[in-house]
């Protein structure tokens, strides 16, 4: 991947969602997915000002897409959501830090070895960077799907996806409500964290709370594991307290019931403005008659991405303790 490149079209996208948002008096998140549409179609749509098509096929000119490697177009694209989240009224957690997404790859990699395809559903994918990061690494095919509620980030997501050449259905509902989907090999997210507001819905859950509202991480848990295939993975990203909450039994005792817990990473404290916000990745398998739980669970409290030796320490003892799991898997 170039630097150079990535700040290229980093700038392209900005200079021309800065002009559509102008033009068109809409959000810069909203002008964004316009120009990933128009830098992948090609040329200006028809249904826009004259003006503004003049202005696009200018820009057209100056980028071709086809220049650009997987990983600079979704480096490019997630400095450019990032700049457009910075300015929204929304602050809630919506794109994965990079190092996290890009480690989450890796993790894929090392459960997936060998295997030639992969099913893969991200169902709170946001602006699409976690699946389409983690897509990237993998050499294998890959079949995947992603969901959100929200329209302006699912417009992202599908433009991104789009512009990568990564093939991903995409369902534009609320992630705790059925889905017409197959059973995955895979579930991989970053979980919202809090409540979930729709008590109704939250009745269909055995994590549903017994007083007041559910936690929403607690049913995305229970939710992924319904969309596994028996002896499938998830990987969730959860925040480092989801075992010393006041509804944590119940979710201790739904997953020894439904899940083998194969690991535990703590991300390194320098990722969070606030230790209280720290998160950890939490690998799951989900049982089947053939499945059993590994011989210890993978504890490891990661250092700092920025401390390539001792990063470097880890990675050795993670890629032993892969090679032990799949043995006795």
């Amino acid at each position: 991947m170039n630097q150079e490149q990535v700040e290229k079209l980093f700038e392209w996208i900005d200079e021309t969602a800065t002009t559509i948002e102008n033009d068109m008096n809409i959000t810069y998140l909203e002008a964004l997915s316009e120009t990933l549409d128009t830098l992948f179609n090609g040329k200006p749509f028809d249904d826009i000002e004259e003006s503004l098509q003049t202005k696009l096929a200018t820009q057209l000119v100056k980028v071709n897409r086809e220049d650009f490697e997987k990983e600079e177009l979704r480096k490019g694209v997630q400095l450019s959501i990032l700049k457009g989240m910075k300015g929204a009224t929304q602050h809630q957690h919506l794109i994965t830090p990079d190092a996290v997404a890009m480690f989450m790859g890796y993790l894929t990699s090392k459960l997936f070895e060998g295997e030639k395809e992969l099913k893969i559903f991200d169902p709170v994918a946001g602006t699409g960077n976690l699946i389409t990061s983690v897509m990237n690494q993998l050499e294998m095919n890959v079949t995947a799907y992603g969901s959100e509620v929200d329209q302006t980030l699912i417009q992202l997501a599908v433009a991104n996806a789009n512009l990568q050449k990564n093939q991903i259905e995409f369902f534009h509902q609320d992630s705790l409500r059925p889905f017409l989907m197959e059973p995955v090999d895979f579930v991989i997210a970053d979980l919202p964290v809090g409540y979930y507001p729709d008590t109704v819905q939250a009745a269909n859950f055995k994590l549903k709370a017994e007083q007041e509202h559910s936690y929403a991480h607690h049913l995305f848990i229970e939710q992924g594991l319904n969309y596994t295939k028996e002896g499938g993975h998830l990987m969730f990203i959860v925040p480092n307290f989801l075992f010393d909450s006041d509804q944590s039994k119940e979710l201790n005792a739904f997953l020894r019931e439904e899940a083998h817990i194969i690991g535990m990473l703590q991300l390194s404290d320098s990722l969070f403005k606030d230790e209280k916000h720290g998160k950890s990745i939490l690998m799951l398998q989900k049982k089947g008659k053939d499945t059993k739980p590994p011989k210890q669970a993978l504890l490891v409290k990661l250092p700092s991405f920025k401390s390539p030796n001792a990063m470097s320490d880890i990675l050795a003892q993670m890629n032993e303790w892969f090679d032990d799991y799949k043995t006795t898997k």
